[in-house]
């Protein structure tokens, strides 16, 4: 259990690599499970150690944010959304 854990922790820091451009960033794991994010190996933490979800969404809100593709039907599917939410 503890690598799948790692994993998808450390695939959260690899995307924040991707979005900033900082190949910098570096995650550590405590003795007790809990993992936290610095900008350079040995760096000050920039959180403190975090729970498995709460450190992916930590890392997931830093940086820039990719844009959601919308396909041309998600679109128009969300304009006729609107139009029934108007005032009946």
């Amino acid at each position: 259990m503890a690598g799948a854990r790692s994993t998808r922790a450390s695939t959260a820091v690899e995307r924040l690599k991707e979005r900033t451009g900082n190949p910098g960033y570096s995650m550590a794991r405590t003795g007790d499970g809990h993992f936290f994010l610095s900008e350079a190996p040995g760096a000050p933490p920039l959180c403190a150690p975090l729970e498995l979800d709460d450190f992916v969404a930590f890392v997931n809100k830093l940086g820039p944010q990719k844009e959601r593709r919308v396909s041309k039907l998600d679109a128009a599917f969300e304009k006729q959304l609107v139009k029934k939410k108007s005032p009946e």
